[in-house]
C-alpha cells in the first residue's frame, strides 16, 4: 500500500489508519498480492485530472485508475485512488458527517472501482453501495447511504 500526501494534509488520518480502510475494501479479493496507490491531493490536481480524464470541470471527491498489465506482464498493481481533501472535507460538513467516516467512504469507494465495481445503473449501485457499507460497519462507521 503506497499513500501519498500532495499539498496540505490537515486533519488526514495516519497513513496506517488509509492503508487499513484499503485492505478492509481489498479483503476476498482472489489475488495472493496486490499494490494500491492512494495519493491524497488539493482541488486543482483533482479538477485538472477530473478534467483530463473524465472530461468534467471541477474537483471531484476521488477518481479512481484501474491498472491493465500489458500482455504476458504480470503486475500486483491493481491501480490508483485519487482523493481531493478540499472536497472530502466539505462534503463531511455539508452532509454533517464525521470527517472520519467520510475519509474511510472514500478510500473504500475507490478501490471498489478499482475491483470492478460500479453504479452507472441502478442495479450496479445497489450491488456497489451494499459492499461498501457492509465494509464501512465491519469498520465501525455507519451507513453513507443511509
Amino acid at each position: 500500500m503506497n499513500v501519498r500526501v500532495a499539498g496540505a494534509a490537515r486533519g488526514l488520518s495516519s497513513r496506517a489508519t488509509l492503508a487499513a480502510w484499503a485492505r478492509a475494501a481489498l479483503a476476498g479479493l482472489r489475488r495472493r498480492r496486490v499494490s494500491v496507490t492512494v495519493r491524497i491531493v488539493g482541488a486543482k490536481e483533482s479538477a485538472a485530472l477530473n478534467s483530463r480524464f473524465r472530461r468534467k470541470n471541477g474537483p471531484t471527491n476521488v477518481l479512481s485508475f484501474p491498472f491493465q498489465a500489458p500482455r504476458g506482464i504480470r503486475s500486483d498493481l491493481l491501480g490508483d485512488v485519487v482523493i481531493c481533501a478540499d472536497v472530502v472535507r466539505r462534503e463531511a460538513r455539508a452532509q454533517q458527517r464525521l470527517e472520519r467516516a467520510h475519509w474511510a467512504h472514500m478510500v473504500v469507494h475507490g478501490i471498489m472501482h478499482l475491483r470492478g465495481y460500479d453504479h452507472r445503473t441502478i442495479k450496479e449501485a445497489a450491488v456497489m453501495e451494499a459492499r461498501e457499507t457492509r465494509i464501512l460497519h465491519a469498520l465501525g462507521f455507519p451507513n453513507p447511504y443511509a
